[in-house]
């Protein structure tokens, strides 16, 4: 067996970007960016007031000073004139500053009698003038390296940008086996579950970018498992899920392995989970994930989802690892990494008593993931403790 994070980097040495497409901005939100964009225009595109009030040249604004108001300036309709001496021009917030102006007075500084305005209070230092360019200029580059939040995407359009080349979205074929499977909804037999793990990896796999496909669940013979095999076809990793023990029904390593499965390792120092199969099948990524519902899903939170983020264009890195206080003892732990599955409330977190691979419903109620080194001694609560968001 090797440790998690040899697992990690060996899965990490499987992955690249998937390849690049161009799509529209009202489809690049949770996109990540191939190519960085260059804005193609200042914003402010012109010098724009920051308050409703009046536009005047600050040389004239001396205490008592009158001016005439000689027009208007709206968002989307500018005053085109230049304001002279002792002139004024009634703007509001958002509007373009008219040559020759270089000071907004608020309205609230001022009387108004007809056209003609008297200063009343004492002139603040600031101009309440939004400068040209003074958020970004034209040629300016954007280049996040995460994926587009709706702000980048608001920042994007204002920059004038219509469309963008982003890293395509991986298409993750999932395989359910075993004769024990039926799908919900289905009449089970007397030997039979159904198939839940599948729907959760999917869900996750849509949760972070990418594409799932739900495949047949596969039978436990070379037959029918390589025909499901078959229809993951240009997906860009298989995850299948059971099957890659050492049992008598478990074959996916074995028939995986006849199709060209170049493995990276089987078996990982951890629980749950040990049963982790990882290699290249062809063009695609593989996972062999483990049946048990919780090491399925522990897994896919520490496995699938960092390769797919590397599928997507991410920087490689691990689930994020940080820390609550515990509030209750725990014994000290064996020789392989432990997740257990626990609830965080604030900066407190709490194992769930039972911890069996098999139970969904405390899985259901788990926040986090309390991260055990092999051999961590036994802890009091009160101790900091480091956990896996979950």
């Amino acid at each position: 067996m090797i440790s998690v994070e040899e697992a990690l980097a060996r899965v990490f040495d499987l992955c690249a970007p998937v390849g690049r497409e161009t799509v529209p901005l009202r489809a690049a939100a949770g996109r990540v960016l191939a190519t960085a964009v260059t804005a193609r225009r200042d914003q402010p595109p012109f010098s724009a007031s920051a308050m409703d009030g009046y536009a005047v040249r600050d040389a004239d604004c001396g205490e008592g000073a009158s001016f005439d108001v000689v027009g208007t300036s709206a968002a989307g309709h500018g005053y085109f004139d230049t304001v002279g001496a002792g002139e004024a021009v009634r703007i509001f917030t958002g509007a373009p500053v008219p040559a020759g102006a270089d000071r907004v007075i608020i309205q609230e500084d001022v009387t108004r009698d007809g056209d003609r305005i008297t200063l009343t209070e004492p002139l603040g230092a600031g101009t309440n003038i939004r400068a040209s360019g003074g958020d970004f200029s034209a040629g300016d580059t954007f280049a996040p390296t995460r994926r587009l939040t709706p702000q980048d995407v608001t920042l994007l359009a204002a920059m004038n940008i219509a469309q963008v080349e982003v890293y395509c979205r991986p298409e993750v074929a999932i395989i359910a086996t075993g004769d024990e499977l039926v799908m919900p909804g289905e009449d089970p037999g007397p030997s039979q579950i159904i198939a839940s793990n599948s729907f959760g990896l999917a869900a996750m796999v849509e949760a972070a970018g990418g594409i799932a496909r739900m495949l047949p669940i596969a039978p436990d013979d070379p037959d029918g498992l390589r025909y499901v095999f078959s229809l993951a076809e240009g997906a860009d990793m298989v995850v299948t899920i059971g099957g890659a023990s050492v049992g008598d029904h478990d074959i996916v390593g074995k028939v995986a392995e006849e199709l060209g499965l170049d493995r990276a390792f089987y078996k990982i120092a951890m629980r749950p989970g040990k049963p982790l199969m990882a290699g290249r099948l062809g063009e695609a990524v593989m996972l062999g994930l483990p049946g048990n519902p919780v090491s399925a899903m522990v897994t896919g939170q520490l496995f699938m989802l960092p390769a797919l983020a590397v599928l997507s264009g991410l920087a490689a890195a691990t689930a994020p690892t940080l820390t609550a206080v515990l509030t209750q003892d725990i014994s000290e732990n064996g020789p392989r990494e432990h997740y257990m599955r626990a609830r965080l409330s604030g900066n407190e977190i709490a194992p769930f008593e039972r911890q069996d691979s098999s139970l969904m419903s405390i899985l259901s109620d788990a926040n986090a993931l309390l991260k055990r080194p092999p051999f961590d001694r036994a802890r009091k609560a009160g101790e900091t403790v480091d956990y896996v968001p979950f």
